[in-house]
């Protein structure tokens, strides 16, 4: 069964490096270490890569879970329900893209 990679990349309403930094350490505290999560990475985008391939955004999420159902559980989990409801209101923007990856 492939794993499932999910890619979140937000902006946000404030920009600034502390409302940036308060989302990473969210994301730290309620979306790393779910069952069935076999990577982990969240930053900011490199504003020195300023192509035209690269969307302005401020944070970007990387999880790969193990499998579809991992990722599904996770989606429902208490956890991630609570960075939501924490931080919903602070973002401008949200692009997902998930896919299955070998």
């Amino acid at each position: 069964m492939p794993n499932l990679a999910h890619h979140v990349f937000f902006t946000l309403k404030d920009r600034s490096n502390a409302a940036v930094e308060h989302l990473i350490s969210d994301a730290h505290k309620y979306l790393d270490e779910h069952d069935g999560v076999v990577d982990f990475s969240v930053g900011v985008r490199d504003k020195e890569l300023a192509r035209p391939v690269n969307g302005d955004f401020d944070v970007s999420l990387h999880m790969v879970f193990a499998d579809r159902p991992a990722h599904d559980a996770y989606q429902v989990s208490d956890r991630h329900q609570e960075f939501i409801a924490q931080n919903k209101d602070s973002w401008a923007n949200t692009i997902i893209y998930d896919s299955t990856v070998n």
